[in-house]
């Protein structure tokens, strides 16, 4: 069964002291006829409110939610056709594991007889491997077996798609890993299309057909797990998938071209020329945009000192002192001269604050391709010892993880501290001090998180 989101929402209602939440903003996904599919992402990104959406146990603000050709957006949970798998597995403590899973189909209409529904019960327990356990009560059961009893309930009504919210986050390392296997397994087997909720990334990589990566109830990016994780759409997604994590480290773009503490690291692939007068325009309407309330001479007079120098300069009349204060002068590109001109600005202006007009500078820079500050990101395992490379590393320690070595350090003026993996092979090769590197990957990315390359 393909299920279908067209422009979904959801707004859970503010009080008094406390703002409406946007949980989920204007989702458009489509999940493919048997699929399974991960939605992944950190806690209250929203993941398993759009599940319960599709399960409709929380209503939509807004938007679809179409099953086949079906439009399910305003029918109760009970009509879907949907089995569903809550984190706590939630059974009935006074009930056999045969009983749980009977309990679902004795309201079947019309209703099935007992003999049918033995058949379904037994079917589905020999399909999660607990047919041995039928007449025992949930205490009796391992989590593990807990969890695939949930997962035989879910299933004995045939759903059409089939539920599943942090179904492992309850379990231990040995059990997750037992289970996130049987959970593939048996979605392969029924083909039922399958929507599993997870914020752990390597249980939504190993098992799903597509994953959906959320934060703050956006898609930041659809794809199979292992082109999301080679081709992060941005900054957040590659931050997020990976373990070690990805290292991000400060870079510049200037002249079209990409350097790292001063140093040319690439130079192909790059738009960025000039930089940005903080006396332009284009610096005034970033300024209006941070909140800046004056007009463009107003802002001048700021930027050039002109209120200072005037009263300095009594000698002027009134009429030459206003064309000369108003005149441009020369353009001020020195950022060291540009964070002392920010400040003054806020401590004029209460309204204003440094990050927001910093932000809206940064923005003007994207806008006009000027030279800019970006974020460089390469993982861990994509380093590479080289005494002629362009990425110097100051080594603290190393650490010996298996087979492999992790070497820990970070490159000078920087406060991002870089995770290398090598092989135990290269440990002759490793030093105290500065050793230079090079990559076989690298990824450049706005400061709003936007990937260039």
């Amino acid at each position: 069964m393909e299920v279908k989101l067209e422009n979904l929402s959801k707004v859970f209602p503010g009080s008094k002291n406390r703002p409406a939440t946007v949980a989920v903003n204007n989702m458009n996904l489509t999940i493919p006829d048997g699929k399974l599919v991960g939605l992944l992402g950190p806690s209250g990104c929203g993941k398993s409110t759009t599940l319960y959406m599709i399960a409709g146990l929380h209503k939509a603000t807004e938007g679809k939610i179409y099953f086949g050709d079906l439009d399910v957006t305003g029918m109760p949970p009970e009509k879907r056709g949907i089995g569903l798998v809550f984190q706590n597995y939630a059974l009935y403590p006074h009930l056999t594991v045969r009983q749980n899973i009977m309990f679902p189909l004795e309201n079947i209409r019309p209703k099935l007889s007992k003999e049918t529904m033995y058949e379904i019960t037994n079917k589905m327990a020999a399909l999660v491997d607990i047919g041995k356990y039928l007449e025992r009560k949930p205490k009796e059961l391992s989590g593990g077996q807990q969890q695939r009893v949930a997962i035989a309930r879910a299933l004995a009504k045939t759903p059409k798609v089939l539920l599943l919210d942090e179904p492992l986050s309850n379990l231990d390392a040995r059990l997750r890993l037992q289970t996130r296997e049987e959970i593939r397994r048996i979605q392969r087997e029924t083909g039922i299309t399958t929507i599993f909720v997870t914020h752990d990334q390597e249980e939504a990589m190993s098992i799903s057909d597509f994953i959906v990566v959320m934060c703050n109830g956006v898609i930041q990016q659809v794809g199979e797990p292992q082109y999301v994780y080679d081709e992060p759409a941005n900054l957040f997604v590659a931050k997020f998938l990976g373990s070690p994590a990805i290292n991000v480290f400060d870079g510049k773009i200037k002249n079209n071209k990409l350097y790292i503490n001063g140093k040319l690291l690439d130079s192909k692939g790059f738009e960025g020329k000039e930089d940005l007068d903080l006396g332009s325009e284009d610096a005034y309407e970033a300024f209006k945009k941070a909140g800046f309330n004056g007009e463009y001479n107003d802002f001048l007079k700021v930027v050039y000192n002109y209120e200072e120098q005037n009263v300095e300069n009594n000698e002027q009349t009134e009429e030459t002192t206003t064309e000369k204060a108003y005149e441009k002068g020369e353009p001020i590109v020195d950022l060291e001269i540009q964070n002392d001109i920010i400040q003054k600005f806020v401590d004029k202006n209460p309204n204003l604050t440094v990050e927001n007009i910093n932000s809206a500078l940064n923005d003007v820079r994207i806008e006009k391709k000027l030279n800019r500050s970006v974020k460089i990101a390469i993982r861990p395992e994509m380093f590479v010892i080289d005494p002629k490379g362009r990425i110097p590393v100051k080594v603290a320690y190393v650490e010996h993880i298996g087979r492999d070595m992790s070497i820990v350090g970070n490159i000078d003026k920087q406060s991002s501290k870089l995770r290398i993996i090598i092989s135990s092979e290269m440990r002759s090769s490793v030093q105290e001090g500065l050793m230079m590197f090079s990559a076989r990957r690298f990824y450049v990315f706005e400061e709003t998180g936007e990937r260039i390359k």
